[in-house]
């Protein structure tokens, strides 16, 4: 009985160096799975943004979004074509604090007001996708124009503007709303509407180095 105990001891023994390489590759997979894989830069691409003119936070009544001005230097840098999501009923472009009332009920009720015109992204390999920071999410009617479409197999790359927010956890709620796409979490980019408005030179500079970080410049 004590010869036979020694023995199957031995064996588990001998079982522990497979055990533990199988659960150090399943701990690999699992890892893998949750990550995101290296971003696909080849192909048709297109930037897709909502921006917001009018009066708004910090640099007062302006004419182009702090978003769409971004959203241009990205467009110009990648050679990306261009669409620009307009709600059927716009946002009040007097009062920012009316704005942002509207879009905070908006997010309560989940709503997806109806947007303007549509593009077919099943055209294009990689879309940058671009938004202010409302109350920690993208506005709205991004998500009614996301869930027009079919992003499988797409690359999809957030972009911000913010006023001391940054990329926050937005970049999550667009991977999950995208179904099917390889959301580049985490490697998004966030600039201060303040410096997209006011030193256009410096947000140039910011947009292109991280287009060159991400492989993107053309």
């Amino acid at each position: 009985m004590k010869k036979g105990f020694v023995k199957s001891l031995l064996m588990c023994l001998c079982l522990l160096p497979g055990l533990n390489s199988c659960a150090a590759e399943t701990s690999k997979n699992d890892k893998n799975k949750n990550s995101n894989t290296e971003m696909t830069t080849d192909g048709k691409k297109l930037v897709v943004f909502f921006s917001h003119t009018g009066e708004n936070y910090s640099v007062g009544y302006i004419e182009k979004g702090n978003t769409h001005i971004i959203a241009d230097m990205i467009a110009d840098a990648t050679g990306a074509d261009r669409f620009e999501i307009v709600p059927e009923k716009g946002y009040p472009e007097d009062s920012y604090d009316e704005c942002i009332a509207i879009a905070k009920k908006e997010l309560q009720q989940h709503a997806r007001p109806a947007v303007k015109g549509d593009i077919a992204i099943e055209d294009y390999d990689v879309i940058f996708v671009g938004y202010p920071q409302w109350w920690g999410e993208p506005p709205m009617c991004v998500y009614t124009f996301i869930e027009k479409h079919d992003w499988t197999g797409k690359t999809v790359i957030p972009f911000v503007t913010h006023e001391g927010s940054g990329m926050g956890s937005t970049d999550r709620k667009i991977a999950s709303a995208c179904k099917g796409a390889d959301v580049a979490v985490g490697k998004g980019l966030a600039v201060e509407g303040k410096i997209a408005q006011e030193n256009r030179d410096s947000a140039r500079k910011s947009v292109n180095r991280w287009l060159e970080r991400t492989g993107f410049k053309k």
